[in-house]
């Protein structure tokens, strides 16, 4: 059975939402009211996202569908970001050594997930299936292999890949930087705000 493509964003309580965002219907959005979310950015289908501390979404991104952003901690994706399906990225994580029981189900102080922060930086990509762990950062420019497990910080414009995720090649840092500036032009007032499309 077909659904209309897009769902209205507004239907989510979000703390804060820009222009042209589309959140399609199937996707699912856990505390919204702590989930800001930029200008021109697309959720699909299955996406599942749980807001945690802080969960700020910046402009032009694309969440893509099955990819999950769990654990309930801080979770910062900037501008020109894109999450392939099937990624997951954790901002928190039950303790595997034993120190606690582990488990939603298991209430506090029995179970005590390390919460952390994650922050992705603009212009850095998440390959298919690709795995981050809390904690990290993805510099600007980055770029995560398809199903990669980064456990620790990238380095800017640097493409990574493997298990454990290691800098494989550069990224084209100025090419992508002047698209940047081109689409700013296009798509920007002379005061700096974003350009609705039905405004163009």
């Amino acid at each position: 059975m077909d659904s209309h493509p897009i769902t209205d964003p507004k239907r989510y309580p979000l703390r804060a939402c820009g222009e042209d965002v589309q959140i399609y219907p199937r996707a699912h959005l856990v505390s919204p009211e702590v989930v800001s979310i930029g200008d021109s950015v697309v959720i699909d289908d299955f996406v599942f996202l749980v807001g945690g501390v802080e969960t700020r979404i910046g402009s032009f991104v694309h969440l893509a569908s099955f990819s999950s952003y769990l654990g309930r901690g801080r979770l910062v994706i900037e501008d020109f970001v894109s999450v392939s399906s099937g990624a997951r990225i954790y901002t928190g994580i039950d303790d595997f050594l034993g120190g606690s029981l582990v488990g939603p189900g298991v209430p506090a102080p029995y179970r005590q997930p390390e919460r952390s922060s994650l922050h992705i930086g603009r212009h850095a990509l998440v390959g298919a299936n690709a795995v981050v762990f809390p904690g990290v950062t993805l510099a600007e420019g980055c770029a995560i292999g398809a199903l990669s497990l980064v456990n620790r910080d990238c380095e800017p414009w640097t493409i990574y890949g493997g298990v454990p995720a290691k800098p494989l090649k550069a990224r084209p840092r100025e090419r992508i930087l002047e698209l940047e500036r081109q689409l700013r032009r296009d798509l920007y007032d002379g005061g700096g705000h974003y350009i609705p499309a039905a405004r163009r």
